[in-house]
């Protein structure tokens, strides 16, 4: 049974990953309107999924992808005007084109009008359009129509006058009455002079040449092993782990320890007893936390989680609330549940008995202990839910719940050790203080992600940088004992007056150290040093404004196969990135993650990168019909190649799209799409490095 659920959990998971890649989110078809006897319509209309947008037809050069009509044969028809958008159309400033563009969302519907000018008439070509969503962009989409009719020929064409229709169009030549775009819209456009003259380079190798082979099965092999999800639930195990150990040494828990052993080993003549109530404690304390993180995962959801990590929402209530428990940490004041909930479950462990009434203790100590804890929790909680996995909270909460239990449960059976326990003191106010400042400075993490998504330039790379600075620097302050904070207690000499700067411990002095040498390593990267240990903290290069260094990634080949060739001649691996002039995320991803020094070098230095636009539109020496899904596709250009690639290669139609390959044109990892993390990114490389190695 077991074996049975295993199968269709992973056939779902490799189902998700492929509707993911390959993506149809806009459906447009064309139909035929006589708009009277002398003319007619061509009416494009269709859907657009929710959160995608499709790109009008007035959208300058160097914009994404704007509605354009293409005409491959054209006969007893005059196009009147321009391909005009009829649907609601929507406009907005593009700060990464630095343009304005139309666009439409939920349906999409264009119209190009015609003249009748002899009584038959033929119409064939196609649409192009280009959609998009917050992460996405698919390659530009032909829609192909064909239509012939008859009709009375229009009384306002002249005699003599040549029209389009006097000059069939050849071959992939494109009608237009203008050849530059003016201020309303310009779709029917034909090629420029420059696009006449250009060298079209003969294609390399063919499409059904061993490089060509579909490798979609191996690629999702990578994307559907467990391999990276078992690491991300041992990590946040780990990190519970260390949630539960460092709450262990907090002034709520630390001193509670030798009372509740003591209690349980006092409470019975048998001593087997009392170690099996002190278990039973540890037990019931870690079926409370446990609870707790399932409680998280059934209020959230799992689609709240998924999306934690990038909701600009999410992201500044989690600021927030780290910044709260921050400071309650340095004694700003002090977070405590209602005493009524403390007394109320106190008095009920006192009435019952048996395995209740130790449950019911173990909660009280939960209660008791939240001023202390539940900033860790809430840390912890916090960052476990933006890893997007669905059982992270529950494994975390285990992790810390079992650090938290271990010591009851270790001091029943080996009372001896109490004896060896330190003693409560100002130390654990130190580790108060710790704390609360590094929760201030993850904090900034989530404030920084919410300032990415809205734009607000508050939190740029140097201003997160120059503030952690300042946090781990008043740290080391603070372990010398340069600065003190409102809970931390006196010390006396051995006159019993207080020291007015108190010793420095072995133990702070070597903390401070370390903090203090964290802090000036991170100040070149205030002049654009990678400062390799926070990357995965601060906010992206591109951010900064000043850098000594911004070098830059440009591809080694346009060209799939002489890339490929190149390659396997250098026994390099290749990264493939599939792309697009008006993709808006493919930008981003360069200027986000391409800049980041670590990035940059393994792209030059170990790949061989490939960028293949798919929208490039110089045309193919000669159009290529090909057969994909039962039906004839045509390639047109050199864009609708790559795009054929990337499809009938990978099973992916989404930008941008980065897949690391093989001299002989076999994945070495799972594919990549958009996602400004750049330890993320990092590792997507070194895996393919790695494994490419290996092969060899």
């Amino acid at each position: 049974m077991k074996r049975i659920v295993s199968l269709l959990t992973l056939y779902i998971y490799i189902g998700a990953v492929a509707l993911a890649q390959f993506q149809n989110p806009v459906n447009i078809t064309a139909a035929q309107k006589k708009v009277g006897d002398d003319a007619i319509e061509i009416v494009f209309q269709g859907t657009v999924e929710a959160g995608w947008h499709v790109y009008g037809t007035d959208i300058a050069d160097g914009g994404p992808t704007r509605a354009e009509l293409t005409l491959e044969k054209l006969q007893g028809l005059k196009p009147d005007g321009k391909l005009r958008a009829t649907g609601k159309v929507h406009k907005a400033m593009d700060e990464m084109f630095g343009m304005e563009v139309s666009y439409m969302e939920g349906t999409a519907s264009f119209a190009q009008r015609f003249i009748i000018t002899e009584p038959e008439y033929e119409v064939v070509g196609y649409l192009t359009y280009g959609a998009c969503n917050d992460e996405n962009c698919i390659p530009p989409t032909d829609v192909e129509f064909s239509f012939k009719g008859e009709g009375a020929p229009s009384n306002s064409s002249v005699k003599g006058e040549k029209s389009p229709s006097d000059s069939p169009v050849k071959g992939e030549d494109k009608v237009t009455s203008e050849p530059t775009l003016p201020s309303d819209s310009t779709s029917i456009v034909s090629p420029s002079s420059e696009d006449l003259t250009k060298e079209v380079s003969p294609l390399q190798g063919d499409l059904e040449g061993s490089l060509w082979t579909p490798v979609v099965d191996e690629l999702k092999a990578f994307e559907a092993g467990a391999e990276t999800t078992d690491r991300s639930l041992l990590g946040v195990f780990l990190l519970g782990l260390l949630g539960g150990l460092i709450a262990l040494l907090t002034p709520c828990v630390w001193p509670i320890i030798p009372m509740t052993v003591s209690f349980f080993l006092k409470r019975t003549d048998d001593k087997r007893k009392g170690i099996r109530d002190a278990i039973t404690y540890g037990v019931s304390i870690v079926v409370i936390y446990v609870l707790l993180g399932l409680l998280v995962t059934l209020l959230f959801g799992a689609s709240a989680l998924n999306a934690l990590s990038t909701n600009a929402v999410f992201n500044i209530f989690f600021f927030l609330m780290l910044m709260v428990f921050g400071a309650s940490f340095l004694g700003g004041f002090e977070i405590t549940l209602p005493s009524s909930w403390t007394n109320a479950v106190d008095k009920k462990s006192g009435s019952t008995t048996g395995l209740l009434s130790i449950f019911l203790m173990a909660f009280t100590l939960s209660l008791v202990s939240f001023s202390c804890t539940g900033p860790i929790i809430g840390f912890l909680l916090v960052e476990v839910s933006t890893t997007g996995s669905i059982l992270a909270p529950t494994i975390g909460m285990l992790g810390f719940a079992l650090a938290l239990a271990l010591p009851f449960t270790l001091f029943a059976m080996f009372p001896a050790w109490l004896k060896s326990m330190p003693k409560s003191g100002n130390w654990m106010n130190c580790i108060k203080v710790c704390l609360g400042l590094l929760e201030i400075a993850f904090a900034l993490k989530f404030l920084s992600v919410a300032d990415l998504a809205y734009g607000w330039h508050l939190m740029d790379r140097e201003v997160f940088l120059s503030l952690w600075i300042v946090i781990f620097a008043m740290m080391g302050a603070y372990l010398i004992g340069w600065i003190r904070f409102p809970h931390d207690e006196d010390e006396y000499d051995e006159m019993g007056e207080v020291i007015q700067r108190p010793r420095t411990g072995v133990t702070r002095f070597f903390m401070a150290l370390v903090t203090f040498a964290f802090a000036l390593y991170m100040v070149p990267g205030l002049w654009g040093a990678p400062c390799k240990a926070v990357s995965a903290f601060a906010p992206p290069m591109q951010t900064q404004d000043f850098r000594l260094d911004d070098s830059s990634v440009e591809a080694r080949f346009n060209d799939y196969d002489e890339g490929m060739a190149y390659a396997k001649a250098h026994a390099m691996p290749v990264m493939l990135d599939f792309t697009g002039y008006g993709c808006v995320n493919c930008r981003k991803m360069e200027a986000a993650v391409w800049t980041d020094p670590q990035v940059a070098g393994l792209m030059k230095e170990k790949y061989v990168l490939i960028t293949l636009y798919v929208d490039e539109k110089t045309p193919l020496p000669e159009k290529m019909t090909v057969r994909e899904n039962g039906a004839d596709v045509t390639l047109r250009t050199v864009g609708d190649r790559w795009s054929y690639l990337q499809r009938s290669k990978f099973g992916a139609n989404a930008q941008p799209f980065y897949v690391l390959l093989d001299g002989d044109g076999h994945p070495l990892t799972g594919s990549y799409s958009y996602n400004e993390d750049v330890a993320a990114y990092l590792n997507f490389l070194e895996k393919g490095l790695k494994n490419y190695n290996s092969r060899r």
